[in-house]
């Protein structure tokens, strides 16, 4: 039997962004990361996570959340029990995240090779759009109107102005957008043939969590996606008929475990997904990066986002994320 971690070291940090990010939501010009490091005599292995405010975390409720597993870690928690000891959140993505990086090291293999994955490729990652005027968001478009995917922060009335002067500033980008459950039905249906006329791929989380009733039966040439209406694979069955797509953040679902679960969950119920990522280091990104592999579209720009980034960190090439150095994350010792 491997050993199990005998020492939880619980550190946070806060983030400064090169430049703030804009949504409907408000205005973030810095974002705190917890990190979880799991260590013995011979290994160790790390995990990062951002709270999540959407779902009532904070950077002190969630360090004192992983604070308190340390008698937990001593005596013997490990991948699998986490998953019933934590509810999904930052704080058991953060510990998941630390046992698969430090199985790798033990075993000395990837995280993607005991995941069954395969080698990790370089994926397309979106490019986000602050939520702005028209004139503006159509500013940041033609800043980037030669990258292949751009991601349009919205949040309600003149959401149909905006993307008009996204698509005619970066005519041949695939356009992707998020309205943060901001929204109502007869937002919705009044948007849907600006959306159609402007090639929009898909629409993010469009109504409040909870309204996705209103959704039933909707037949429309884009994929609606599920975000903070989907959290976990016991959400599934009630999303049916009502999204043809998923976002899967892994600070939302609560770790890498989970997330490659309801990837395949999701798979064999036909729906597409979306990987997505807050605004954090190059440590909290690369795991997602595995989950990304097996996903139609990808915002894992975080990273790029920030003032500093970690040493060995992501790779950002022309739109591309490349694999992550196994000296960050998920390689063997």
């Amino acid at each position: 039997m491997a050993p199990h971690p005998q020492r939880l070291t619980v550190t946070r940090r806060a983030c400064p962004l090169a430049r703030p990010l804009v949504t409907s939501h408000g205005v973030t010009a810095s974002v705190d990361v917890a990190v979880a490091e799991l260590s013995d005599t011979d290994s160790r292995g790390r995990g990062e996570c951002v709270p999540l405010a959407r779902f009532g975390e904070s950077i002190d409720s969630v360090v004192a959340t992983l604070e308190a597993m340390r008698g937990a870690i001593f005596s013997g928690l490990n991948r699998d029990t986490l998953q019933t000891a934590l509810p999904p959140g930052a704080a058991r993505n953060a510990l998941d995240c630390a046992f698969w990086d430090m199985d790798a090291k033990r075993a000395y293999r990837s995280v993607a090779a005991l995941a069954g994955l395969g080698a990790a490729a370089p994926v397309v990652t979106a490019v986000t759009l602050d939520f702005d005027t028209p004139d503006r968001m159509a500013a940041q478009a033609e800043a980037h109107r030669t990258r292949p995917l751009l991601r349009l922060e919205l949040g309600g009335d003149g959401d149909v102005d905006r993307v008009r002067a996204v698509r005619d500033a970066a005519p041949a980008a695939r356009l992707i957008v998020d309205a943060h459950e901001r929204w109502d039905q007869r937002q919705l249906e009044a948007f849907i043939p600006a959306m159609i006329d402007c090639r929009i791929e898909l629409i993010e989380q469009p109504l409040p969590a909870g309204a996705d009733e209103a959704l039933a039966g909707l037949a429309l040439p884009m994929p609606i996606c599920a975000d903070e209406s989907c959290r976990t694979q016991a959400d599934l069955d009630r999303l049916d008929g009502k999204y043809q797509a998923i976002n899967i953040t892994l600070d939302k679902v609560g770790g890498l475990t989970e997330a490659l679960a309801l990837v395949a969950a999701a798979k064999r119920r036909g729906l597409r997904i979306v990987v997505g990522g807050a605004i954090s280091t190059s440590l909290g990104i690369a795991p997602a990066l595995l989950v990304a592999q097996q996903a139609q579209m990808v915002d894992l720009e975080g990273p790029s986002r920030l003032a500093v980034d970690r040493g060995a960190g992501l790779r950002y090439e022309n739109g591309m994320i490349q694999p992550a150095d196994p000296a960050l994350w998920g390689g063997p010792g």
